[in-house]
């Protein structure tokens, strides 16, 4: 079992940059593949950015490629994700996952971290 806990949401304005970090304890960290999804009010969580467990492969929604960029420090079994030239249209919450087995469909979720760009 897996506890992931999200932290560095925030309010900031169009333009501007964020970093998500997601602390993750309870499991081996280096056997899962991680990923970033976000839910803003009454839509469906999307897929925003995933890594695989060493970190070679990654993968972007179309919206967020060459403005977000997702990490991972195996080492202290962390997760980030930067985030910059940020939109109104980026506001939402933003939730880590880990997953076993799969970029795509994920086995542990966190709480969420509240980011809202202002226009």
């Amino acid at each position: 079992q897996v506890q992931l806990v999200e932290s560095g949401g925030g309010l900031v304005q169009a333009g501007g940059s964020l970093r998500l970090s997601c602390a993750a304890s309870g499991g081996s960290f280096s056997n899962y593949a991680m990923g970033w999804f976000r839910q803003a009010p009454v839509k469906e969580r999307e897929f925003v950015a995933a890594i695989s467990w060493s970190g070679i492969k990654v993968d972007y929604r179309a919206s967020v490629k060459g403005r977000f960029t997702i990490s991972r420090d195996n080492a202290e079994n962390m997760m980030y994700l930067q985030m910059s030239s940020l939109k109104p249209e980026d506001t939402a919450v933003y939730y880590c996952g880990a997953s076993r087995d799969s970029l795509y469909e994920y086995d542990f979720w966190g709480q969420g971290t509240q980011v809202t760009v202002s226009s």
